[in-house]
């Protein structure tokens, strides 16, 4: 598995599957939802809907993913996963890992070779940079996967020196 760090847009990426940190709704939101929703066009949404309706009706649970198309994306599929909202008083460090897991398991499922990964948490959701970096980059490399081509795609550059941090960190 080879890891990169990309400073950009995530929804521009030419991978297989884009993971998207989406809300439990799966409806859309700000953000990285917002933004893979509004690109994906209206067929991410449908099958967001239907995945609602038949199997997440309360909500796809935090620490989980699910894919759907892409719709309009230059990707095959999005892998929605529902990242934790950061407290300082509770250690919710295994739920954010969990996202990266649980996406790289089901990129597992459809055959991904390359997937883009957004710092899963670290906007609204408040997760501190540095320590989202770490977990991501620290739970990527030590998971079991066939995807060969592991991006992080960074809208900022605070959020692209952090996870450059985190990546030399583990070299």
């Amino acid at each position: 598995m080879e890891i990169t760090l990309v400073l950009g847009d995530i929804t521009e990426q030419r991978v297989d599957a884009v993971v998207n940190a989406a809300n439990s709704s799966l409806l859309g939101g700000g953000g990285v939802d917002g933004a893979i929703h509004r690109r994906g066009g209206p067929a991410v949404l449908d099958e967001c809907r239907r995945l609602r309706a038949s199997h997440y009706g309360g909500g796809l649970p935090t620490g989980q993913a699910v894919a759907t198309t892409a719709g309009e994306l230059p990707a095959r599929w999005v892998i929605h996963t529902v990242g934790p909202v950061y407290s300082k008083t509770a250690d919710r460090s295994d739920l954010l890992a969990s996202c990266y897991r649980e996406s790289l398991r089901v990129a597992d499922e459809l055959g991904v070779a390359s997937i883009a990964f957004p710092a899963i948490s670290a906007g609204i959701y408040g997760w501190p940079m540095e320590d989202a970096a770490r977990i991501a980059v620290g739970t990527v490399s030590v998971t079991p996967a066939l995807v060969g081509d592991v991006r992080f795609v960074l809208f900022t550059e605070d959020a692209y020196t952090a996870f450059g941090k985190a990546l030399a960190s583990i070299a």
